[in-house]
């Protein structure tokens, strides 16, 4: 993940005042907030699950949340802050770096497209765009569409009507057909009995070159990481892509399939209609998922599954 520049950043902030006073001695300051593998020294990372192990062997990253059980797979040099439930602290230090990203609040910049400003962009009517929004050359933009601010889209691109688009980078030759939102808040809060604790989403949304998204589509931006989806990726109709997704290149996505959050999806992959992808799954290149399959475990490359919970063809075919 590049440096985030949709929302305002606090900070510095030393670690006592995050975390309290027992960290009062060691007089560090904290500048970010990143993914293990993307933090360096002079930023705070999280760790919460095995399944990142590797990633937290590698870290580079000053401090870290951690639990009591995971602290040994951290490096010597990486500053660990014990705490029971990790994404809680790390949604309340999150808010303090990023005060406004856990509600997606009006573009109070909007106003209409100036010809002198986009010259060589066709707009349909009641278009509204926010302040330093980048748009290529030769894109069309339908009626009705709203573009907040920052957002950065390539040239040759079609964007339908009524679309939405916030916290994002789209890429050369991009169509994004009518009524898809990209870019919105993730679903991710922590349950808090009378009033729960929304999660911010401080990552981007970011469509490789190519790509295609069908019509009423959903894809959320990252909570730390980015949602990214691959150069020459097509997505049908009513496609929801959860927070910190990764789709990669070449893939092609039937309608009303959904993706929960921070799963990885490798180049070449082919999913049926109505099928369902769990979190923080692995699925490899060139794999086929049939249509209303339910994906619950990682899949390796090459291999085709169907079912709930999905399997192996050959296996499917044998029930």
């Amino acid at each position: 993940m590049l440096e985030n520049n949709f929302f305002e950043k606090k900070g510095p902030f030393l670690l006592s005042d995050l975390f309290g006073k027992t960290y009062r001695e060691k007089k560090i300051k904290i500048s970010n907030i990143k993914t293990l593998n993307n933090a360096k020294k002079s930023d705070l990372t999280f760790f919460d699950t095995i399944n990142y192990k590797e990633l937290a062997e590698k870290t580079k990253a000053g401090c870290c949340i951690t639990t009591e059980k995971l602290k040994e797979y951290l490096p010597n040099n990486c500053v660990v802050i014990l705490v029971k439930n990790v994404l809680f602290e790390l949604a309340k230090v999150t808010k303090k770096f990023y005060p406004n990203s856990d509600i997606d609040y009006p573009d109070k910049s909007l106003s209409k497209p100036t010809k002198s400003k986009y010259p060589k962009v066709k707009f349909g009517n009641n278009v509204l765009i926010g302040k330093k929004v980048k748009i290529g050359k030769n894109t069309i933009i339908g009626s009705n569409t709203i573009i907040e601010s920052k957002v950065s889209i390539g040239k040759n691109c079609v964007i339908g009507s009524q679309v939405m688009i916030k916290n994002t980078i789209v890429g050369d030759e991009v169509v994004i057909q009518d009524g898809s939102k990209i870019g919105l808040k993730g679903f991710g809060f922590i349950p808090i009995k009378g009033k729960n604790f929304r999660f911010p989403h401080i990552g981007r949304v970011i469509l490789k070159n190519y790509v295609e998204i069908g019509s009423s589509c959903t894809i959320d931006r990252g909570s730390v990481d980015d949602t990214v989806i691959g150069e020459n990726t097509f997505l049908d109709n009513q496609v929801h892509v959860a927070h910190n997704v990764k789709l990669g290149k070449n893939c092609m996505i039937a309608g009303q399939v959904g993706f929960a959050g921070s799963s990885t999806i490798g180049d070449n992959v082919s999913i049926g209609g109505q099928a369902g992808v769990s979190g923080h799954l692995k699925i490899g290149n060139n794999v086929k998922i049939g249509g209303g399959s339910g994906v619950v475990k990682n899949i390796e490359d090459n291999v085709v599954v169907m079912g709930y919970p999905a399997v192996p063809l050959k296996d499917f075919l044998k029930k």
